[in-house]
């Protein structure tokens, strides 16, 4: 794996003060660099038979396509309410001041795929708990969970624990 915490920007007091945002669209638009994470993603899970990469609107859709293109895999989109066109699975989330929630057309996914969430960052692990809980409503089998980067410091392995044991890697991890 590369060191890709060089390209990941810090903006300090964004979205709100007090925080510190980190940016990784100066990594997507380095070819190599997102060349690179994609590859390192892929080549984790490349003996897993993933049929099928899940992906959250709206950066988790840039690399999870990558991923699921790399790994000779469909790709399923992951979106907000009322932006797909069919039947739909639907999963509420926690957020710090409400919740969200997240969709999946129903036949997206069949108890024969065999599923890796990818997304570009994963937090409190809401977003991906709402995922991990479509992928089990949908009879598909869950074969793991690879983002770019980690907020470590903020504990998201023991909420996606509460919900699957399915392997957890990231590129990096911000502690």
């Amino acid at each position: 794996m590369r060191p890709y915490e060089e390209l990941i920007v810090d903006i300090p007091n964004y979205p709100k003060p007090g925080v510190v945002f980190k940016g990784l669209t100066p990594a997507f638009a380095d070819a190599d660099a997102f060349a690179a994470m994609v590859d390192d993603l892929a080549a984790h899970f490349a003996d897993r038979g993933i049929t099928k990469v899940v992906g959250a609107e709206a950066r988790g859709f840039i690399v999870g396509a990558a991923v699921a293109l790399r790994l000779g895999a469909g790709f399923v989109p992951c979106r907000k309410p009322g932006k797909l066109p069919r039947t739909v699975l639907r999963e509420s989330y926690a957020l710090e001041y409400g919740t969200d929630v997240l969709e999946i057309h129903a036949d997206a996914l069949i108890s024969d795929d065999v599923v890796l969430i990818v997304d570009d960052l994963v937090a409190t692990g809401g977003t991906t708990t709402a995922m991990v809980r479509l992928v089990r409503a949908s009879g598909a089998r869950l074969a793991g969970l690879g983002f770019v980067m980690e907020l470590a410091f903020l504990n998201p392995r023991a909420a996606i624990a509460a919900e699957t044991d399915a392997e957890v890697f990231s590129l990096v991890a911000v502690e």
